[in-house]
């Protein structure tokens, strides 16, 4: 025997066991992640461990509004970015919906029309390699929670606003992903009354998501944008009828962040996506609207995401390393 750090005694066979097992742990692996998000798919050849991950080279395109499209694109992105890289192991593939994680089945999407389609099966009959699969949301949400802005953080909400809006829960300290219906806070009513395309009316997502934002200001306006980072363009400017859609947005957003409140008492919300691009042109009112609303929940900070629109593809990098090294 011999005595190891710490005055740890520990067998010479032993140590060297553990010795191995922290370089295998360590190792860098370099992983394909495909993120397919609602208007645009993002792909890259990451490179790292369990708790850092970087992209190396990068691809977009538009996604496609079917399923067996989606895996055609998905197949020629791995095919794109696996060219000169000998060592890659494995994909990760985050989707938007709701999703089967054990069997690897996109389960329903609103947006995107799919409903039990096998994306697991397909994709690996189609590039050969081991997959990973995943939310979308909760794929950047975990990204978030190791490598961002919810770093440390034991309860958060993490929500990207984009197309539409959807959280991750972190709870101890962990993403949850339930039986992969959670976290659809773009689509709890809070009173407003508009119709959603889900079919329900009042939600979140019908006011304040990014595309509801800027499709509102067109037909209240009758002037076309393209998104609603023009919409906040014409906010700082004092433009009336973008000031009350913003204005709107943020009323419908603060009452779904006083419902989470309520139910998860978080720590924190961080918001990503597109629209927290606005930065203090939506935090600074939101803060104001939620602190207005809140009696006795708990007040959660308000953060904006770290990682921009990479989280979701680093996030389905750490799910393809985590399969990989079976965490």
């Amino acid at each position: 025997m011999c005595t190891g750090w710490g005055n740890r005694a520990l067998g010479i066979d032993q140590w060297r066991l553990d010795a191995a097992l922290s370089v295998l742990v360590a190792r860098t692996r370099h992983v394909i992640a495909v993120d397919v998000g609602g208007t645009e798919t993002k792909a890259a050849l990451v490179a790292g461990t369990a708790s850092d991950v970087r992209a190396v080279r990068q691809r977009r395109r538009a996604t496609t509004r079917d399923a067996d499209a989606v895996v055609d694109d998905v197949a020629a992105l791995v095919d794109e970015l696996r060219a000169g890289a000998d060592d890659v192991e494995a994909v990760g593939l985050v989707v938007p919906g709701v999703v089967d994680e054990e069997d690897g089945v996109g389960v329903y999407s609103a947006n995107l029309g799919w409903q039990d389609y096998p994306f697991v099966k397909q994709v690996e009959a189609r590039t050969g390699l081991r997959t990973a699969f995943g939310h979308d949301v909760r794929a950047g949400g975990l990204a978030e929670l190791r490598i961002g802005n919810a770093k440390g953080l034991r309860d958060a909400v993490i929500m990207p606003i984009g197309t539409g809006i959807a959280a991750a829960l972190v709870l101890d300290g962990r993403v949850y992903r339930g039986d992969g219906s959670v976290g659809e806070i773009g689509h709890v009513d809070v009173g407003h009354g508009d119709p959603c395309g889900c079919g329900q009316t009042g939600c979140v997502e019908a006011r304040a998501s990014s595309a509801a934002i800027a499709r509102r200001y067109t037909e209240r306006s009758g002037n076309p944008v393209t998104g609603a980072a023009d919409v906040a363009r014409l906010v700082r400017a004092g433009e009336n009828d973008a000031v009350v859609v913003w204005r709107e947005a943020v009323d419908a957003l603060a009452r779904g962040i006083l419902l989470v409140a309520a139910l998860l008492g978080p720590e924190a919300v961080v918001l990503g996506g597109g629209l927290a691009l606005a930065g203090p042109l939506l935090v600074d009112p939101l803060r104001d609207r939620l602190d207005g609303l809140i009696t006795f929940q708990r007040r959660p900070e308000l953060r904006l995401a770290a990682l921009g629109d990479e989280a979701g593809c680093l996030g389905a990098a750490l799910l393809a390393i985590d399969m990989l090294e079976e965490r």
